[in-house]
Parts: C-alpha cells; sequence; structure tokens
C-alpha cells in the first residue's frame, strides 16, 4: 500500500513537468537556452551562423580585454581552478580579500564582501538585514533576486509604482510609524532601462527614517565617475546603506558584491545563510573583475565609447518609431505589447543575423512585452549599421 502511495505521488509530479504549457511552448518556439559554438566580442556564432550580440550586459566590453583575460589566466595558474569551499570554512583566500577592499575603495565604503553570484549578493542585502516586524517599501518592477530576498526576510511588504516617489510618500504616509522600514530600489532597471529617481526617493526615506538597499547591478560601471555607479551619479554616497550588484556585467566576471559600512558586512558574514553557505568565487572570477575594476579607472575610453554608441543606436530605434520606454541607460528595452509581437520581432532579427533576448509577461508587466536589447563599448561601426538594417526588416515585418 505505501508502495502504491509513492508511486502514485511520484508520477504525480512526473505529469505536472510533462504537462506543464509554459515548458511546452518555450520548447516549440525555442526563444531561449541558445548555446553559441563560438564568440569573439560582440560576435557569436550560433549553429554556424554568425550574429552580432545584442544582448550581452558586458557593458564596458573587458571580457574580451587582453589584461583581464591573461590576469584571469594567471590567478588559475597561481590558485587552482576553485577554493572547493565556503569563506567562513576553508574558502577564503588573499585575493578576495583584495577584491573586496578594492570594491569597497571605489564605492566609498568601508567594506565590502563579495559571493558566487550577483543573485546571492542582492538577495541577501534584503533578507539578512529584514526581518518579521520590519517593514520594506519595494518598487513594483524590481529583480527577481530582490523579490525573493523581502520573500525570506518574513517583513511585512508594501509595494509601490515604479520610480514613483508621489505613490511612495502615499504608501509611508499610512505606514505603521514604530515599523522599521527598509526601501529597496535599483539604480538602473534592466528591462526598462530607468534611472531611479533617487534623489527624490532618498529624501522620503531619511525623512521616514528607512534603511535604503539599492541593486546597482546595471549602474554599476555605467553610471557615475569612471563608472561608479547611480549613488555617485547623483552624489547620494552618505544617504545610500547598502550598494549590491553583481560582477558579471562591466566587470566581465561572475559573483556578485555588497557595500556599506563595516558592521553591516560583518553583521551580514555572521547571518547570512547565502554567504555562510555558498562556495568562495573562483580565483578567474575575482583576478578578472579585479582588473576590470582598475581598467574602469586607467582607460575610460571604454565609457565613452560605451555611451556614444548608446546614443546612435536609441537614436537609430527611434527614427524608426520604436517604443524604447524612455530608456536613459545601454540597457535599451523595444516594447512590442504583446508576446506575438515580440516573437515576430525577435524572429526577423534572428533571420538578419542580430541575436536578442524577448522579455513576456510575468517577466514584464502585461502589455509591455518586448525586445530587450544592450549595448556594448565593443559594438562597432560597422555592427551598429548591420543592426540598423535589422531594425528596419524587423519593423516591416510586423
Amino acid at each position: 500500500m505505501a508502495f502504491s502511495l509513492f508511486t502514485k505521488n511520484k508520477k504525480a509530479w512526473i505529469e505536472r513537468c510533462r504537462d506543464d504549457y509554459a515548458t511546452k511552448m518555450r520548447l516549440k518556439y525555442a526563444p531561449y537556452y541558445h548555446s553559441m559554438d563560438a564568440q569573439k566580442g560582440t560576435s557569436v556564432t550560433l549553429d554556424g551562423r554568425e550574429m552580432i550580440m545584442l544582448s550581452s550586459n558586458d557593458y564596458l566590453g573587458f571580457s574580451f580585454h587582453p589584461k583581464v583575460m591573461e590576469a584571469a589566466r594567471a590567478a588559475v595558474l597561481q590558485w587552482g581552478t576553485s577554493t572547493t569551499g565556503a569563506r567562513p570554512s576553508n574558502g577564503s583566500r588573499g585575493f578576495h580579500l583584495e577584491l573586496e577592499s578594492a570594491l569597497a575603495s571605489f564605492l566609498g565604503r568601508e567594506a565590502c564582501h563579495i559571493h558566487s553570484a550577483g543573485y546571492l549578493s542582492v538577495m541577501t542585502s534584503v533578507t539578512t538585514f529584514a526581518q518579521k516586524g520590519d517593514l520594506i517599501l519595494a518598487d513594483k518592477n524590481l529583480h527577481s533576486c530582490l523579490w525573493d530576498g523581502i520573500r525570506l526576510s518574513h517583513a511585512s511588504v508594501e509595494r509601490f509604482s515604479h520610480n514613483n516617489p508621489e505613490d511612495l510618500r502615499e504608501v509611508l504616509a499610512s505606514a505603521n510609524p514604530d515599523a522599521p522600514k527598509m526601501l529597496v530600489v535599483e539604480g538602473v532597471y534592466s528591462m526598462e532601462g530607468h534611472v531611479a529617481r533617487l534623489p527624490e526617493l532618498v529624501a522620503l526615506a531619511e525623512e521616514y527614517n528607512c534603511f535604503i538597499v539599492l541593486d546597482d547591478a546595471h549602474g554599476f560601471g555605467v553610471l557615475g565617475h569612471q563608472g561608479r555607479g547611480t549613488v555617485d551619479h547623483f552624489g547620494l554616497n552618505e544617504k545610500v546603506d547598502l550598494i549590491c550588484g553583481s560582477l558579471s556585467k562591466s566587470l566581465a566576471s561572475t559573483g556578485g558584491f555588497v557595500a556599506g559600512t563595516s558592521e553591516a558586512i560583518e553583521y551580514l558574514r555572521t547571518h547570512s545563510k547565502q554567504t555562510i553557505f555558498s562556495a568562495a568565487i573562483a580565483p578567474s572570477q575575482a583576478a578578472a573583475a579585479k582588473t576590470a575594476l582598475e581598467l574602469m579607472q586607467s582607460e575610460p575610453e571604454h565609457l565613452d565609447r560605451l555611451w556614444k554608441n548608446t546614443r546612435r543606436y536609441v537614436a537609430m530605434l527611434k527614427g524608426l518609431g520604436l517604443d524604447t520606454w524612455e530608456t536613459d541607460t545601454p540597457a535599451v528595452p523595444i516594447v512590442l505589447g504583446t508576446r506575438e509581437l515580440a516573437y515576430r520581432f525577435w524572429s526577423a532579427l534572428m533571420e538578419k543575423g542580430v541575436f536578442t533576448v524577448m522579455s513576456i509577461a510575468p517577466a514584464v508587466p502585461p502589455g509591455k512585452d518586448l525586445i530587450r536589447t544592450a549595448i556594448s563599448a565593443m559594438h562597432t561601426d560597422e555592427q551598429l549599421e548591420r543592426v540598423g538594417e535589422a531594425m528596419a526588416y524587423a519593423v516591416k515585418s510586423l
């Protein structure tokens, strides 16, 4: 009898996987999980075809910078491929401390901790510091990692309209005045390309005594002096409590970071499950990120090129009458409105050798189904011309 029940329950799990509609549609239309055969800069090879990569987060183009690649290679030769352990136990190494010190100094912070994934860093920036009885004020368009951190914290949460300080004020005005409060926002929203209205949001946070967590994964390396990010862009470094982000974008590596006061970071090291039970980042990852950080300061031409390419690209899209959701950054959405239109547009670009990513509800709000594109400093003028031709072709395909 026990075996019969076990078999029945197991079958239910199998059928759930087999009958899942979303998975069936993904496999049928194949918009995701494309595996590249080769890559060189912003040129990739997919199924034997050379294509322009137009959806990478390699904003500054450092993933193929000779100094970054050589640093990663040298680190492997010196330290091996992995520390095979978590930081609190056997996994901590000198190169971790060097990267953390460099990031903290660059961001004007007392301390920093790095993790093996940006998702972990951003999630733990919320869940480690918020707890039951606290109130979290969250932008409705936050990334999944922040929502996971909010959920795991067991704190109460109130959402406010995306990037809307006026709505936040209304939410704060009706909130329990005695509850400890945390404001959670992104510096740059990666789907929309919007820069946070940080000065107004911070002013409200100060008025209501909120602890501020800012995910700057897509602002770091893009905004501010030498790419110091959204907080530096607005001159608000003394006002934001925690800055978290990713090493896998402008820093051309893999991993994430949390930067703040020494007290906050040491508290994180004591209480964060995402920190205590995660393996440390590999030597090559740390070396690549540290070298990329140095290049951000010594070779400003990459940031200049990124913004030159971004301005040209956005002007091109607007000239074709495309909706870029009023983006202010190199993260440039092309809003089509329905998944059917998004799929047709994506397919047309693929046909013309331009690789992009389709994002549909619920990953974006209903009616905002889009093609997510991103500009890199590595995109050449010739590539942008080809992208323009492909975009015009895709517009006609609609």
